[in-house]
């Protein structure tokens, strides 16, 4: 044991020699900053002697290696590790990815081909600004930062801790999502709730779970915002979110696989000097229930439809030029008999003069007539009126709406 000792006492004297040694080296600084000051003076550099002193050497500053390592018992924050690691979701969301990232998310679906979502947020920052109000009986602004698509894995490795996750189920699309709510917004909303006064900083406390009276007041503001999430999405499709349970671990709200896209949309909630964020992540397999609504660009009762423009289309159809023929009579040859046609044979039809002829379009039979004479062309006399089809656009309009109001 004696060994070790012996090794540290060498140590520290060859340290000690080394720092006498560089501090016996000053007076060769001080040469060399004369030096340096008579070159810069004679350029006509002002404070060429303050200059000169600078650049010639730096003041000797002790070196306590104790200090040094004593930094390494301190824990980083989330901040300071995510900046060691080179990670930031801000910065991926904002940046456009190249290279392998790019390839990697080449597969996932970019929220900008759902246009009706951003109607949807849109509409759901109005509804859940007055139901703060009326919560919070306070000056409560809600902004929509952003919507963006995310991996289910890589949102839940980068929530900030503390944060209270909410996990809802949609009951008719028959699936589930998140709702995060950071440290900031839940102590902001505790101490309105409270009777915190105005132009206090919230007290946090880090490092130990949240109380039951803190958990059941943000639980109340979560149900808040997923009724008003129901109302913005009722003009698309009705729908029920029932919080199932509140998590302050991700793993345990692991509702989708790691590697399934989800889209992201993160509000901010300011009430004057206090607030916070509060993010809803849907998978996109529980929105492909209403995918094909999702991708309309007007929210109404007819989506997509523009009544001018299908004004235009009609009249234009009606003013199309279309071929009609009009068939005497049809018979099937085998291709050997038709090949052995030469100039000269004649070909019976098994009709007479007053037979029906038919008009078709298309190959499609349209109505039938009589064969005559109009002055030096022949005609067709339409004896029957045009088939018209088994089901019109309105009946079919009306038929596809009630199917869709059923339940499943």
């Amino acid at each position: 044991m004696a060994q070790p000792e012996e090794d540290l006492e060498d140590i520290d004297a060859a340290w000690g020699a080394a720092l006498a040694e560089q501090k016996n080296e000053g007076d060769d600084d001080d040469d060399l900053s004369a030096d340096w000051g008579a070159a810069l003076a004679e350029q006509g550099v002002e404070g060429a002697d303050e200059l000169a002193a600078g650049l010639a050497g730096f003041d000797d500053a002790e070196f306590d290696l104790d200090s040094a390592t004593r930094g390494g018992d301190r824990i980083l924050n989330q901040e300071e590790i995510d900046n060691l690691l080179g990670f930031d979701l801000d910065e991926q969301i904002a940046s456009e990815q190249s290279g392998i990232r790019a390839l990697i998310n080449s597969a996932m679906v970019s929220y900008e081909r759902l246009p009706m979502l951003e109607i949807v947020f849109d509409r759901l920052v109005r509804l859940t600004t007055t139901s703060l109000r009326n919560f919070t009986s306070d000056n409560v602004e809600v902004s929509l930062d952003s919507i963006t698509s995310v991996r289910f894995g890589d949102y839940l490795n980068s929530i900030p801790l503390p944060a209270i996750i909410g996990v809802f189920k949609a009951e008719q699309w028959d699936n589930f999502g998140l709702v995060t709510v950071d440290s900031s917004l839940i102590y902001s909303i505790i101490d309105v709730l409270l009777g915190g006064g105005r132009g206090t900083t919230p007290i946090r406390v880090e490092g130990r779970p949240y109380t039951t009276i803190e958990t059941n007041l943000v639980r109340r503001m979560i149900e808040v915002v997923l009724n008003d999430a129901e109302l913005a999405f009722a003009p698309l499709s009705p729908v029920k979110f029932n919080l199932e349970r509140l998590e302050t671990n991700p793993r345990f709200a692991a509702v989708s696989r790691p590697a399934n896209a989800a889209i992201l949309a993160e509000f901010r909630i300011d009430m004057e000097d206090r607030g916070g964020k509060i993010e809803v992540l849907i998978p996109y397999a529980t929105l492909e229930p209403i995918r094909d609504l999702l991708l309309q660009m007007f929210m109404g009762e007819k989506f997509g439809r523009d009544p001018i423009w299908e004004g235009h289309l009609a009249t234009e159809i009606h003013a199309a030029e279309i071929s009609v023929d009009a068939v005497l009579f049809e018979r099937e040859l085998p291709l050997g008999r038709i090949l052995e046609l030469e100039v000269g044979q004649t070909l019976v039809f098994d009709v007479g003069p007053r037979d029906p002829v038919t008009i078709k379009c298309g190959g499609i039979p349209l109505t039938e007539g009589q064969m005559g004479r109009a002055g030096e062309h022949i005609s067709i006399r339409v004896d029957r009126n045009l088939r018209k089809p088994k089901m019109t656009l309105a009946a079919f309009e009306k038929a596809a709406s009630q199917k869709e109001m059923q339940p499943s």
